[in-house]
């Protein structure tokens, strides 16, 4: 079999250093849809390194090596087709109140599950850093391999998305993706062709190059600083979401913001951001162009 689950599960964590400053910092910022307007207060703290403050995100970024989905494909007991690889979802966990501007690292990587699906498998890659304070970040990448499941593993939680809340959103806002934005964000690390080569993306099953779906991650958890935390981010704990569907460079997302605990009473005009107390954000986006198509659900924003 091209994955070989145990073997896999039993390989040593992969270990290496990592570095990055305020320039990778920046990058990343642009890549997600910083800098409009360009002379706006609020957008400056992404781009204009006398006021930088890091989007918690860049974590997944950070050191400019391969991203998880990409880093799974060397682990001993995994070989598959990367046409055939999809990012299913991400998990992270903050470690402390804010990533630094410009740190130096160690991550360890290793898959800690792998799944079979039937008519795909799912390998869910670990990513833990520290640096010299302690721990700093871990992160999850939910990798799904089409073609690869049928073993008789187990099969792990139900893959299901579940439905928004029912009642109206207490925030919408809309964020254009350029038409180059996926040429701008794999300068930040993530190569894939899929996201820049017209016929490599066709032979992946799609009408052209998508965004990755990791830029789309840190474009929405933007959305959700700004509009909930008043652009604080060192308020954010955690912050999950899974890949229902892509995003064609061009096209128009649509995030609702539901919050579901430590709520100051904002309402559902847009208006008022969070008061200053912890809570939770439901969070659903969608492709406006396509009939408001799911882009990500179980999305979940923890701050505190």
């Amino acid at each position: 079999m091209p994955i070989d689950a145990a073997g896999a599960l039993a390989a040593a964590p992969r270990v290496r250093e990592i570095a990055w400053d305020h320039k990778d910092v920046q990058l990343y910022h642009l890549g997600i849809g910083a800098g409009r307007p360009a002379t706006d207060p609020g957008e400056l703290r992404y781009t204009l390194e006398s006021r930088l403050h890091v989007l918690p995100s860049f974590a997944t970024v950070a050191g400019g090596g391969a991203p998880g989905v990409i880093g799974t494909l060397s682990v001993p007991g995994v070989d598959v087709d990367l046409a055939h690889v999809l990012h299913g979802g991400q998990r992270l966990r903050l470690h402390r109140p804010a990533v630094p501007v410009r740190g130096r690292a160690r991550a360890s990587s290793r898959v800690v599950a792998v799944y079979d699906k039937g008519g795909a498998a799912v390998l869910i890659l670990r990513t833990e850093v520290t640096d010299a304070d302690g721990p700093l970040w871990t992160d999850e990448a939910e990798v799904f391999v089409r073609g690869e499941g049928g073993w008789g593993g187990e099969r792990g939680p139900s893959g299901r998305p579940s439905p928004p809340p029912a009642e109206p959103a207490d925030h919408v806002v809309e964020r254009t993706v350029r038409e180059d934005q996926a040429l701008l964000y794999r300068l930040s690390g993530d190569f894939n062709p899929l996201h820049a080569d017209p016929e490599f993306a066709a032979r992946a099953g799609f009408e052209r190059p998508v965004l990755h779906g990791l830029c789309t991650y840190g474009t929405t958890l933007k959305a959700v600083v700004d509009t909930l935390l008043d652009g604080d981010v060192t308020r954010v704990r955690a912050y999950d979401a899974r890949f229902a569907g892509v995003v064609y460079p061009g096209e128009t997302l649509r995030v609702r913001m539901w919050r579901t605990t430590g709520t100051d009473g904002g309402g559902a005009d847009g208006g008022g951001a969070d008061g200053g107390g912890a809570g939770e954000a439901r969070v659903a986006v969608s492709a406006v162009e396509r009939g408001d198509a799911p882009v990500l659900s179980d999305t979940v924003v923890r701050y505190g």
